[in-house]
């Protein structure tokens, strides 16, 4: 390909709607164009880096076994609701209506219509178990889409389905497709861990998100480096401190004049935080009408934090049907007061209490009544609460849950997760194959998913530096470019072409960079896309020789044309799929 004859562009600065380095380098490099907010178009560079990595995916997918179909985009409303999930999903999920007035919405998932298939389709144990996949545009109605292609309206995934008999099965299939993925993220070049996580509103027994290191990551990860525990912070358990044995004192209530905070009232009445009681109040609504469903007041030590992913399974409710409350509002129909609410005292509402505190004693909590706390609360005798069950998010420094070891956190991209789904879907759909003796059974399904695009804007933000991308060659969307210097030069030219057509023979791809541009335009676009070689056709190509450059070192030395083409052609016959990532 002759970048004179290519529809390319590339920006000088920056979008200013770009914050983080994948946003704005796949924008800048010609990559990707805004549409809308959420919403973009791929041009051509970027799809053809694209299009390399949905290869990989699917190389891996169908060595698997799995077997690759393309269902509808659009899903009628009526599986969803069979699932339970169309008022349960959220307002993230984009209704649509037709003209007829029948619902619909753009998936954002497919778990539904793969069961849906599976239901009329299967009915004996003999055709289990098997694998179906698709790589597809899935969409969200994100309320703020941001960070380019890590958070978007429209976006490209793999989302994969296993359908087996039993546990023990479902197990089996699991293990597949986590190795699956380990092969394709090592392929696509990532530093990337698998993580234990939550099962959100795909749901299901068990979930591994694949994360892969970057400080722009909206996953938050917590791992020991000690036993190897590793998961998000909204699933990762927190070990309760051990309970106490003090003797309980009687309790007292104390004035404690404008002391709205932890830090506050344990520096007035001289405690540790950890001997107070943290309130946190919410409102509920309605899965269906989103009307307000109730008050909910959830308590942690003092020092601690609440997890909200935690809370919200505590409940059994959604994650868009919670927020937190109106203090007055909540006040006036359960007795809170803001700053000053505790445990003791509350009527009408939920109160949920998290896992730890019941065995620890003589602790300091609001006493629901303006400037006044209460000291020596002990639960059973004080208070009791309606759910009691870990609520605590785990933070750095915090002991493992594992070996008890201080715990580390980074950031992450989720790029994919895996799915113990069960039989969530089939029992709630009707999906069955009759056994060996004609007895119905419930389909036990798993579900696999990559954000393909995703995962293109988290190589980025692993693989560049202050110049521009710095492409693996497995998703490179070119090999080599090859930059000459005075394209109005017949012997440049003639040997540029020369080298070019030879490569393109050895199954390298190679972008002739003949524009009519001044050289250190030519080198800045080079750089800013990423190519990972570049050969420089120049003043020495009447002698047969030329400048060779790998794209992620800062040394360039000349070479002979068939130097250059070999080191080349090695490179790329070397690192091209990525496989030899899994050899290291």
């Amino acid at each position: 390909m002759k970048m004179s004859k290519m529809y390319f562009r590339t920006l000088r600065d920056d979008p200013a709607d770009a914050v983080i380095p994948s946003h704005k380098l796949l924008i800048r490099a010609g990559f990707i164009r805004k549409e809308a907010a959420g919403l973009y178009a791929y041009m051509q560079p970027g799809w053809r880096s694209l299009r390399k990595l949905t290869r990989i995916i699917r190389e891996e997918m169908d060595a698997s076994g799995a077997q690759e179909i393309n269902v509808s985009a659009i899903a009628p409303a009526e599986l969803w609701e069979d699932s339970g999930r169309w008022n349960q999903y959220g307002p993230e999920l984009w209704r649509i209506r037709d003209r007829h007035g029948r619902d619909f919405c753009l998936g954002p998932t497919h778990e539904e219509t793969f069961t849906d298939i599976v239901r009329n389709d299967v009915s004996s144990y003999k055709q289990l178990p098997f694998f179906l996949y698709q790589i597809q545009n899935k969409y969200r109605d994100e309320d703020r889409p941001r960070f380019g292609l890590l958070r978007s309206r429209e976006f490209l995934m793999k989302d994969c389905y296993s359908f087996d008999r039993d546990e023990e099965g479902l197990d089996r299939s699991y293990q597949i497709m986590y190795d699956a993925y380990t092969r394709i993220f090592t392929r696509a070049g990532l530093d990337f861990r698998p993580v234990e996580a939550d099962t959100g509103a795909i749901g299901g027994s068990n979930s591994h998100e694949f994360t892969a290191f970057s400080e722009v990551g909206e996953s938050d990860i917590v791992y020991c480096p000690d036993c190897g525990m590793a998961a998000t912070s909204e699933r990762a358990a927190f070990a309760d401190a051990p309970a106490q044995d003090e003797e309980e004192r009687p309790l007292e209530k104390k004035l404690t004049p404008g002391t709205k905070t932890i830090d506050e009232v344990a520096d007035f009445l001289k405690l540790p935080k950890e001997k107070t009681i943290k309130a946190l109040l919410f409102v509920t609504y309605d899965e269906e009408t989103l009307e307000e469903n109730g008050y909910v007041a959830a308590f942690v030590r003092g020092d601690r934090d609440v997890n909200m992913i935690k809370l919200v399974n505590a409940l059994h409710i959604p994650e868009h049907c919670i927020d937190f409350a109106d203090e007055a509002a909540m006040s006036a129909a359960t007795g809170c007061v803001g700053g000053f609410t505790g445990p003791k005292g509350l009527h009408d509402c939920t109160i949920v209490v998290d896992s730890e505190l019941p065995g620890q004693k003589n602790l300091c909590a609001g006493a629901c009544e303006t400037d006044h706390h209460y000291i020596n609360m002990n639960y059973g005798r004080d208070y009791t609460g309606d759910i009691v069950t870990d609520i605590k998010l785990l933070r750095e420094g915090d002991p493992c849950p594992v070996c008890g070891r201080p715990i580390r956190q980074t950031r992450g991209i989720e790029v994919g997760q895996v799915f113990k789904l069960g039989t969530k879907y089939s029992a709630s759909m009707g999906a069955y194959y009759a056994d060996e003796n004609q007895k119905n059974q419930l389909v036990v399904m798993g579900c696999y998913g990559i954000g393909v695009s995703r995962t293109l804007a988290a190589i980025v933000e692993q693989h560049h530096d202050e110049n521009g991308i710095i492409w693996p060659v497995a998703v490179a969307p070119y090999h080599v470019i090859i930059t000459v210097m005075k394209p109005k030069d017949e012997v440049q030219m003639e040997k540029a072409d020369a080298l070019a057509e030879e490569l393109t023979r050895a199954g390298v791809e190679v972008l002739v960079d003949d524009r009519a541009e001044r050289p250190g335009v030519k080198f800045k676009d080079a750089d800013l896309m990423g190519i990972p070689v570049r050969i420089t056709v120049g003043r020495r190509a009447g002698e047969g020789v030329v400048e060779y450059k790998l794209r992620r070192e800062e040394e360039k030395e000349e070479l002979t044309i068939e130097q250059a083409a070999r080191a080349a052609i090695d490179l790329v016959r070397k690192e091209g799929d990525g496989r030899y990532l899994l050899e290291k």
